[in-house]
């Protein structure tokens, strides 16, 4: 069974920095494309980031181009998204997910297994 979890989210003061962590169980990272996602109250949920299954390729949204980073630990098994110079809007609940298929992708819907996410709060 494909699962993922993710950590790492917690209160930060705006201008901060934080690490997350999508430890992967029933697969391995480079076998299936990891995306992030967030959602804030009242919002949809949005894509963040994504990295290509296998290699190395990533798409990033572009309020926050120049800011993250996702990478890829194939010892681990575990997918990270570094977030850093953080806004208040940054604010949500923080979503990975596994996709089966090839290609990079931005559409939630191209997904198969979502983790449970893992809140960040951004203080101004």
């Amino acid at each position: 069974q494909v699962q993922q979890r993710e950590s790492g989210g917690g209160l930060v003061q705006a201008g901060g920095s934080l690490r997350l962590s999508c430890a992967a169980s029933g697969r391995t990272v480079n076998s299936y494309g990891t995306g992030w996602f967030r959602q804030a109250p009242g919002k949809e949920r949005e894509f963040v980031a994504a990295i290509r299954w296998r290699y190395t390729n990533t798409y990033y949204a572009d309020s926050v181009k120049g800011r993250f980073i996702i990478s890829r630990d194939n010892a681990n098994n575990t997918v990270y998204l570094q977030m850093n110079s953080l806004k208040s809007q940054d604010t949500a609940v923080y979503y990975c997910a596994a996709s089966r298929g090839v290609a990079l992708t931005t559409n939630p819907n191209d997904y198969n297994y979502w983790g449970q996410g893992t809140q960040v709060t951004v203080s101004s």
